[in-house]
């Protein structure tokens, strides 16, 4: 019986706050490139794919809503043995349910999913959101 082999993926889960102390709640799916570029003795570049659903609390008429997101992702990876620092940034789409989150308004139900910062329609606030990832290779 032969098998044929599915690009790498990897599933992760995410609990984060907000810059305005909300918290949100991340499942998400990625697909590896398999490709490198600029590869040296300091590193190489490499990315990735990445869909995730997140639900977001706080704030009283922002509160409870719902994103669906898609971005590509680009990630150096620093030469090491069995430490690998990296550094990542990429710009995306994510759909939310609503145009407030917390008592941030965003403009608009459609917006940039960014790394590096950045708006699609005023007003927009922005949110920001810092998290904690634990992924798992399927």
């Amino acid at each position: 019986v032969h098998v044929a082999s599915a690009q790498a993926a990897d599933v992760s889960a995410a609990v984060g706050a907000t810059g305005q102390s909300g918290m949100t709640y991340r499942l998400g799916l990625s697909w590896d490139w398999d490709k490198s570029w600029w590869q040296t003795s300091t590193g190489r570049l490499t990315g990735y794919w990445d869909a995730g659903y997140t639900y977001w609390e706080g704030g009283d008429e922002g509160a409870g809503k719902h994103s669906l997101s898609f971005a590509p992702v680009f990630v150096y990876e620093f030469a090491g043995d069995s430490i690998k620092p990296f550094i990542e940034a990429g710009i995306g789409v994510a759909a939310f349910s609503g145009t407030r989150v917390g008592d941030q308004n965003l403009g608009s139900s459609l917006n940039f999913e960014d790394r590096i910062g950045a708006g699609l329609k005023q007003p927009n606030d922005g949110i920001e959101s810092y998290s904690l990832f634990y992924k798992i290779p399927i």
